[in-house]
């Protein structure tokens, strides 16, 4: 750990994120710092807009439809 302490915004964002990376793995890190994401727009509404007029069997047929992985 760096023993100078930082002393702007970067270096203290910089230092965070190499600690948590440390000590809690990458892939724990970012499912930590995905906690503060505020998100953005109106879920319910654009959700709305996707499906209105999907049926199941739309649905269905669109996976169907995709390529297997």
């Amino acid at each position: 750990m760096n023993t100078i302490p930082p002393t702007n915004l970067m270096q203290i964002r910089t230092q965070g994120l190499e600690l948590l990376t440390r000590e809690l793995g990458p892939v724990v890190m970012i499912r930590f710092l995905q906690q503060f994401e505020l998100g953005r727009g109106d879920y319910s509404t654009e959700r709305h807009q996707w499906l209105d007029g999907q049926t199941v069997a739309d649905l269905l047929a669109q996976l169907r439809a995709r390529p297997s992985r």
